[in-house]
C-alpha cells in the first residue's frame, strides 16, 4: 500500500522529487518519557503503562553482560513496531497539517515535492521538528532531496512513469545471503543447500513482487545455478570423482575426463560445457530447486 500511494505521487502528481529522512538508529534512540507520553494519550490503565515501561527499560545482553536501558526499544520485540508508530504519529500529523504528500512505513519516511528547492526547504523544516519535538536524530549523510529514480523506498526504486524497480542494494544484499547458503566449505548436502535456498527465495521474491525486474532475476537464477554448480564440484573433491560424475550424468568419458584433469578452479570448471550441459536448467528442476523467473511470473498473474 504503501509502495502503491508512492506510485501515485510520482506518476499522478508529477512528484518527482523525494525528501528521503534517515532516522539514525531509530530503534536505539527513542526517548522514553516522550514515547510513554504519546502512549498515555491513548491508553488509561495506569498498570499497563507501567508494564510497558517495564519493557522498555528491560535490561539487554552485551558481551554477556546485561546493560540497563534508558532510551530506544528492543529491536526485535514485538511491541517495538507499534510503539514506533505511536510516536512518529506526530510527525504523520504534522506533514497533513502542511499539507505535504508521504509515504512512512515504520521508521522510513519519504516525502514527495516538484521543485528541488521545495524539497530542501521541507527538509530543514522537518528535520527540526523531529530533533526539537520528538528528540530523534536525523542522519543528514544517509538523508538527501533528490530525483526519486536515485533513492530506494522499502528496498525498490521509483521510476518516473510510476513503475517499480528494485533497488541495487537490494539484489547485492540478496547476493550476499546467497553467497552465505552456498558457501563450498558448509560440508552439507546439495539437497539440504537447495531447501535453504528455497526458503529464503521464495520470501524474498514475494516481498518484491510488484518490481519489474525479470532481467535482474534472468541474471541472478543464472548465477545461483553456476553457484551450486560450484558447491557439487567441489563436493568431488578429486579429479577422478569430477569425471565419475559428469559421466554419471549424460557427458562423454573424453570430455569429462578433460574438464577433470584441466585444472581450472571450482568458478572456472563451472562454467565449462560438459559441467553446464551435465547440470543444466532441467537437472536443477529436478532437484526441486525454484526457477524464479517462472516464480516471478507466477506471482505476477
Amino acid at each position: 500500500m504503501a509502495l502503491e500511494q508512492a506510485r501515485k505521487y510520482v506518476a499522478q502528481e508529477g512528484r518527482e522529487i523525494v525528501v528521503d529522512l534517515d532516522l539514525e538508529k531509530f530503534f536505539d534512540r527513542v526517548n522514553h518519557d516522550i514515547l510513554m507520553s504519546r502512549v498515555a494519550r491513548r491508553i488509561g490503565d495506569k498498570r499497563l503503562l507501567g508494564i510497558i515501561r517495564r519493557f522498555l527499560q528491560a535490561g539487554m545482553m552485551q558481551d554477556g553482560v546485561c546493560v540497563a536501558r534508558d532510551e530506544g526499544t528492543p529491536q526485535g520485540g514485538p511491541l517495538s513496531p507499534l510503539l514506533a508508530n505511536l510516536l512518529l504519529d506526530d510527525l504523520d500529523q504534522e506533514l497533513e497539517r502542511r499539507g505535504h504528500r508521504f509515504c512512512r512505513y515504520a521508521d522510513d519516511c519519504h516525502i514527495y515535492v516538484r521543485p528541488l528547492a521545495a524539497g530542501q526547504r521541507v527538509m530543514e523544516s522537518v528535520v527540526r521538528f523531529l530533533e526539537e519535538k520528538l528528540r530523534l536524530r536525523v542522519n543528514r549523510d544517509q538523508s538527501a532531496v533528490a530525483p526519486v529514480g536515485e533513492r530506494k523506498f522499502l528496498g525498490h526504486r521509483l521510476l518516473l512513469n510510476g513503475k517499480l524497480g528494485i533497488a541495487p542494494k537490494s539484489i547485492n544484499r540478496a547476493k550476499e545471503k546467497i553467497r552465505q547458503i552456498t558457501r563450498r566449505n558448509r560440508g552439507v548436502s546439495l539437497a539440504q543447500v537447495i531447501i535453504e535456498l528455497n526458503l529464503f527465495l521464495i520470501g524474498w521474491l514475494t516481498y518484491y513482487r510488484y518490481a519489474a525486474f525479470r532481467l535482474e532475476l534472468q541474471c541472478l537464477d543464472e548465477w545461483i545455478r553456476r553457484k551450486l554448480r560450484c558447491y557439487r564440484l567441489k563436493q568431488c573433491k578429486r579429479g577422478r570423482s569430477i569425471a565419475k560424475l559428469l559421466q554419471r550424468m549424460g557427458a562423454s568419458p573424453s570430455w569429462a575426463h578433460r574438464v577433470a584433469s584441466s585444472g581450472k578452479g571450482w568458478w572456472r570448471l563451472s562454467l565449462t560445457h560438459p559441467v553446464h550441459q551435465a547440470m543444466s536448467q532441467e537437472w536443477f528442476a529436478t532437484q526441486g530447486l525454484v526457477s524464479l523467473i517462472d516464480k516471478y511470473d507466477a506471482l505476477r498473474h
